[in-house]
């Protein structure tokens, strides 16, 4: 008798313990994802940047030259970025081109359409630098889970930077 006396006793202890220490950890696991899904979004923004700006950097001056046609357009280097950039939406995508020639910035879908030459001359002499920039806002799931938070709170954004910047080759 004393047995099932005592397992009334301790009855409510296991939700108690999972109370304790269950929720905290499931809010642990939840931050270790989003963290990992965080590190990988900013990875992939920077590689495509720089695989964009790597593309465009070997297409110089001696490219405008005929008989070559190897100049590239703004289109080309959004469409290698976009390629490059596997899992980011490109509609959320913002790149912003930099050259002697000036700035200028676009949403990738907007950019796929721009058929003007990038680095425009005298911007695309061997030696001189251009630099691509890229924007992609983050949403994490992670600020709902805040404590005081209250119903209505929605998801946080944060906007990863990246930036890539080369010299041109010929």
């Amino acid at each position: 008798m004393t047995s099932r006396r005592n397992r009334k006793e301790h009855g409510g202890t296991s939700l108690v313990e999972f109370t304790l220490v269950g929720i905290p950890m499931i809010f642990l696991l939840i931050s270790t994802f989003e963290v990992a899904r965080g590190m990988w979004t900013y990875h992939t923004l920077a590689y495509a940047v720089k695989e964009g700006t790597r593309y465009a950097s070997v297409h110089g001056k001696t490219c405008t030259v005929v008989p070559n046609t190897c100049a590239v357009t703004v289109a080309q280097v959004a469409q290698r970025v976009s390629d490059s950039a596997a899992g980011l939406l490109p509609a959320n995508l913002t790149l912003t081109f930099t050259s002697l020639s000036g700035t200028f910035s676009c949403k990738v879908t907007t950019c796929l359409t721009n058929a003007s030459q990038w680095p425009p001359d005298p911007s695309n002499q061997q030696g001189s630098d251009i630099e691509i920039d890229g924007v992609y806002p983050f949403q994490s799931a992670i600020s709902m889970f805040w404590p005081g938070a209250g119903p209505g709170v929605g998801v946080a954004t944060v906007n990863f930077p990246a930036s890539s910047k080369e010299t041109m080759e010929n």
